[in-house]
């Protein structure tokens, strides 16, 4: 081989492995630390990488080894106190955002509940959640009235911020503020709705283009599997 040659091959190889420590690196931070910093590192090294992307078919699931999911103690939009046990025996559908969101919340909500409708019965066998990444904005009260615009089945959480963060690391959702010193303030986060089975595991993820259909489908799919 032509020395030149070696030369490419060689800063190809090792830019490969820096890669994977990276990758590797912000999953282990993300994991063990939980810091804002950890998981914007783990949101935009999963997006360069397709960490989170699932497959052409709008339905994915975890890379091998990636553990997703856990276990969190949140308020409903009631006021009560709930934990991912409450939920077991369901199929959780779980989507992280938050109510002063522009597009793509009120988007996927909507997707979640034409789904729930299209699966009909079945689909009391669903515990359809969202989960706020906006807790200073959205109390009880604010998600009460959130969430029954798309779908009074949907369950509105929200917590302190620790318990958000801490709920967010076990999902390994990225969210933060985009503009912090303005009011009102966005946030972008990742976009995605997680099927848990009901052992409270990773079934399925679907991404923002899954439509209703392909969201009900891959739901009634993987309820078939276990039945």
């Amino acid at each position: 081989m032509k020395p030149a040659m070696i030369r490419i091959a060689r800063a190809a190889a090792i830019g490969l492995g820096a890669a994977l420590l990276i990758v590797w690196g912000g999953l282990w931070l993300a994991d063990a630390v939980g810091s804002p910093i950890a998981s914007a590192a783990l949101g935009r090294i999963g997006g360069l990488f397709g960490f989170q992307a699932a497959s052409t078919a709008a339905v994915g699931t975890a890379p091998l080894g990636v553990r997703i999911g856990g276990p969190f103690h949140l308020i409903d939009q009631h006021g009560a106190a709930v934990t991912d046990t409450d939920y077991r025996g369901r199929w959780m559908l779980v989507y992280f955002g938050y109510t002063f969101c522009p597009d793509v919340c009120p988007t996927e909500l909507e997707t979640i509940a034409a789904a729930l409708g299209k699966l009909g019965p079945a689909a009391a066998k669903v515990a359809p959640l969202f989960i706020t990444v906006d807790p200073a904005r959205d109390t009880p009260e604010v998600l009460a009235r959130y969430v029954k615009l798309f779908d009074d089945r949907i369950v509105g959480l929200t917590g302190t911020p620790d318990e958000i963060a801490a709920v967010a690391r076990e999902y390994r959702v990225y969210y933060a503020k985009v503009t912090p010193d303005h009011s009102p303030y966005v946030l972008d986060h990742s976009s995605f709705v997680y099927l848990m089975d009901p052992n409270g595991r990773l079934a399925a993820l679907f991404d923002p283009s899954t439509s209703a259909e392909r969201m009900a489908a891959g739901i009634e799919e993987r309820q078939s599997q276990r039945s």
